[in-house]
């Protein structure tokens, strides 16, 4: 089924739009959530969390790429699920967090650039001027928070070249949001 058919579901409030979303990106869901929560229980709640946001939320402007909708909201809530369990435990999201940590703005300048929208458009801009195989590894890893080594075995590169990708990508970015001064 179509994601414009779905989400005709969604706002005709038909309960079949939840079993059509499940089908369909069920898998991907999952996928995300157990990535960051390495527990199979865990993700499985929050993809029925997500379900349930999905159907109190959809918006007024329908989405045209239902999944990477549905996959903003896993994520979130997956994050929210992870630092409320592990607070002062490494790992999964930690891991990824920690490798992130120098390109992070602090919470109040993330705030203020966040309504502004220039933090988004620094970092649309800062991805579309990847090259596509940077560009990919860099959402994979830090959007999608796939391990190094599976996206080095998809990708067929060597784990080390993706570390090295990804070090030189974070640099890359930390220098971008210096000169924008967002951090």
């Amino acid at each position: 089924m179509e994601d414009s058919q779905i989400v005709d579901l969604y706002w005709a409030r038909s309960e079949s739009a939840v079993s059509e979303t499940d089908r369909k990106y069920g898998r991907m869901l999952n996928s995300i959530s157990f990535s960051l929560l390495s527990s199979a229980q865990d993700a499985e709640e929050c993809v029925n969390d997500t379900y349930l946001a999905a159907w109190q939320s959809m918006p007024e402007e329908r989405p045209t790429y239902l999944g990477a909708f549905l996959a903003k909201i896993v994520r979130r809530i997956s994050v929210s699920r992870y630092r409320s369990e592990h607070s002062e435990k490494r790992g999964g999201a930690g891991k990824i967090i920690e490798e992130l940590s120098e390109c992070i703005p602090s919470r109040s300048t993330v705030s203020e650039e966040y309504e502004n929208g220039r933090l988004a458009e620094t970092l649309n801009s800062f991805l579309l001027g990847l090259d596509r195989k940077k560009r990919a590894i860099f959402v994979r890893r830090y959007f999608y928070s796939e391990p190094i080594e599976k996206i080095s075995a998809e990708l067929g590169i060597k784990t080390g070249s993706v570390k090295s990708i990804l070090s030189r990508t974070r640099q890359s970015l930390r220098e971008v949001l210096r000169e924008e001064e967002l951090l």
